[in-house]
């Protein structure tokens, strides 16, 4: 009798805890495969200290051969998933297809930039929902500073210097507070930069700071980043992106080149195209993480419409911590599917949240309990180096180097401007051109102060984990990245 085939679909919190759960279950005695556009596992809630300059990028990854020794890889997006003759289409980085067939599969495919009909956001800002976005945020803060520390024109200066995030949820929240520490390391002891300072805004149209949080957290959060001098407001977004500033919701107009997007996040296309029940994007599962009417069939983490039998009537958010832990369950009732053991309801309650404020600062209420101060942040740090599952050494030795030493603040222009555009369904991601492109402005291809040389970016191979962005030209406008959302 043949193995059963089992093809897991995306590898983040959901996807990787479910390979990883099912090499122990099966002891070998199935064939695992793990389909994703990358070779590693993101930790995500730490994508902004990379942008920071905390942490260096590879800290944030964790290999899948490295960690998952018994579960084939196989590197590509899914295109189309046929229900019916079990297959799973995929295109590979470098433009073939393929195809898998399955006994049992999972869907895990994520999360990606929640996009708004606001005239100019696509072409002036970015998500943060991958590593190259991060990357790109950092060189081009870096060259915001670096170029208004040269300019003569106090107007230019003030502009470049500002940096707006619009959304004021978990990730936006991170970004505008590291943000701020960073940029502040970069101007301090500049003789050029006496009495001007880095003006970080953050923007949502909600009435607090993590308004989808406890309200403690929430005023924890604020309170840290007015005194860090970061421009809160609430109540406001943007009405208009252009290439020099945004026209906010209140009627002010903000000179900037910098646009974080920090709005939140849709599921990923993959589910919808499948043409089964949807709950807001998300695919209806029983709680045992099965799709009614397809035994075969599983879906967990933000792809997801997940019963909360803790609270009845409603759905599990799109949390790391959700999908982390569904990840388990899923991989736990496949097994089960296959005549190990039995198959389980997922049930769980939050245990609370953290939030990384930057240096000392954190806001926190593990298991209900309010933190804030040096406590938050020491629990917060905790928190994650157990919540990794890989290097954690490494991540910690660079809090310490953060802590004992300044940062460098140097541009390495490994990610241009138009090779992370906002709207992409595969943000972990770059995009390649169709040809050659420059800016004679910051020499990668993109960029602060100037429009591109027309060099257009393809419709991304298998993009959407299918669906794709169409064929775009490089405007290579002022922008940098932001994003909501922690799956």
């Amino acid at each position: 009798m043949s193995r059963p085939r089992i093809v897991i679909v995306g590898a983040g919190f959901a996807g990787y805890r479910t390979a990883r759960t099912l090499e122990r279950l099966s002891q070998g005695k199935a064939d695992i495969t793990l389909l994703n556009p990358t070779d590693y596992f993101l930790y995500l809630p730490l994508l902004p200290q990379v942008a920071a300059g905390i942490l260096e990028p590879r800290r944030v990854t964790v290999s899948l051969t490295g960690t998952l020794r018994h579960t084939r890889l196989v590197l590509g997006e899914a295109d189309e998933i046929d229900l019916d003759a079990r297959t799973v289409r995929y295109a590979d980085p470098e433009g073939g297809v393929g195809t898998l067939t399955y006994d049992r599969l999972v869907l895990a495919a994520g999360s990606v930039n929640k996009l708004l009909p606001i005239p100019g956001v696509a072409e002036h800002a970015h998500g943060f929902r991958g590593l190259p976005e991060a990357l790109y945020l950092r060189d081009h803060v870096t060259r915001q500073v670096e170029l208004a520390a040269g300019s003569d024109d106090p107007e230019d200066c003030r502009s470049r210097c500002t940096f707006v995030v619009v959304g004021a949820g978990y990730t936006g929240t991170e970004v505008a507070a590291q943000g701020q520490l960073f940029t502040d390391q970069l101007v301090r002891g500049q003789p050029r930069w006496e009495g001007v300072r880095p003006r970080w805004m953050l923007l949502d149209v909600a009435e607090r700071v993590l308004p989808e949080m406890d309200e403690r957290l929430s005023t924890t959060a604020d309170r840290v980043l007015r005194q860090r001098g970061v421009d809160v407001r609430m109540g406001t977004s943007v009405q208009e992106a252009t290439p020099t500033g945004v026209l906010l919701t209140d009627g002010e107009f903000v000179g900037t080149r910098t646009l974080v997007w920090c709005v939140g996040v849709r599921p990923d296309p993959l589910a919808e195209s499948l043409g089964l029940p949807m709950e807001r994007g998300r695919l209806l599962v029983e709680p045992t993480l099965q799709v009614p009417g397809r035994p075969e069939l599983f879906a967990c983490g933000d792809a997801a419409a997940v019963p909360d039998l803790t609270k009845p009537g409603s759905y599990t958010p799109m949390t790391a911590q959700h999908a982390w832990r569904q990840g388990r369950v899923a991989a736990l009732n496949v097994a089960a599917s296959l005549g190990r053991g039995e198959p389980r309801p997922y049930r769980h309650s939050d245990l609370g949240f953290v939030v990384d404020l930057g240096g000392v600062k954190a806001a926190a209420n593990p298991l209900g309990i309010p933190l804030a101060g040096p406590v938050a942040g020491a629990v917060t740090r905790g928190y994650h180096l157990a919540a990794m599952p890989g290097n954690r050494v490494r991540v910690a030795a660079d809090w310490l180097l953060d802590a004992v030493l300044p940062r460098q603040g140097v541009q390495l222009g490994l990610v241009r401007s138009w090779s992370v555009p906002l709207d992409t369904d595969s943000p972990e991601l770059t995009k390649a051109p169709s040809a050659p492109a420059r800016s004679a402005a910051d020499g990668h291809g993109g960029a602060s102060g100037s429009t591109g040389t027309g060099g257009k970016t393809p419709e991304p191979t298998g993009a959407a984990r299918g669906r794709g962005t169409p064929e775009r030209t490089d405007t290579s406008h002022k922008p940098a990245p932001g994003a909501e959302g922690d799956s």
